[in-house]
């Protein structure tokens, strides 16, 4: 990650909006995460949806990548791709086990290159919201977005060995600490009590950069 010399700022280019939803009557919560990117539309629709491009910054994947098909991103989630509309917006169920979460991406032209839009909705059960707020799965996508905007701006791939340890680095600490943060905010405009936002914040940061041989959260 040696082009990372300002994670904060990296960070901060993520702007972060966290909304009340619900489907079929459950309620959810959707995490929304948009970072302009300077190029263009067609680039980051390929960089997205290239199953020979995607590992170069985000996770090697197989399977289907059409409308109705499934993919599985190794190591990861897989689930089925519900709509494809190149090169404007792609929505894919999330799938983790017995847990099905929603993720859409919308891409938007703007004057100095894309705009993309991140939506991950899930229904979330209210203890685990308190433990860790919307940051345990929005600084899962802070680091991917992170990664995209690497390879973007290099035509690089990223290294996966480095972009895995990048978090307990000074530097990913740093980038985390900020992204954390940014959610919890979101989440307090969205309505939640500034305390416990901030303190579910404090234990996605260390869930994300402690080592776990390192011992347990005091």
């Amino acid at each position: 990650m040696a082009l990372l010399t300002d994670p904060a700022a990296i960070a901060g280019l993520v702007t972060r909006e966290v909304r009340t939803g619900s489907r079929d009557g459950v309620p959810t919560r959707i995490a929304v995460a948009r970072r302009n990117y300077p190029t263009d539309r067609a680039d980051l629709w390929d960089a997205l949806t290239d199953a020979e491009r995607i590992p170069r910054w985000f996770l090697p994947i197989s399977g289907d990548l059409r409308v109705g098909g499934r993919y599985q991103l190794e190591g990861n989630a897989n689930g089925v791709v519900e709509q494809c509309d190149a090169p404007e917006r792609f929505a894919v169920t999330w799938e983790m086990g017995p847990q099905i979460s929603w993720l859409t991406v919308v891409l938007t032209p703007t004057a100095d290159g894309t705009e993309l839009e991140l939506l991950h909705e899930a229904p979330v059960a209210p203890e685990f919201w308190a433990q860790y707020g919307p940051g345990a799965v929005g600084v899962g996508w802070d680091l991917a977005l992170m990664g995209l905007g690497l390879h973007l701006s290099s035509g690089d791939p990223v290294d996966p060995a480095e972009g895995l340890a990048f978090p307990t680095t000074p530097e990913g600490l740093t980038f985390v600490r900020t992204a954390a943060l940014g959610w919890a905010e979101a989440a307090v405009s969205d309505g939640d009590d500034p305390d416990a936002a901030n303190s579910a914040a404090r234990r996605t940061i260390y869930f994300y950069t402690v080592v776990p041989e390192d011992g347990a959260e005091s």
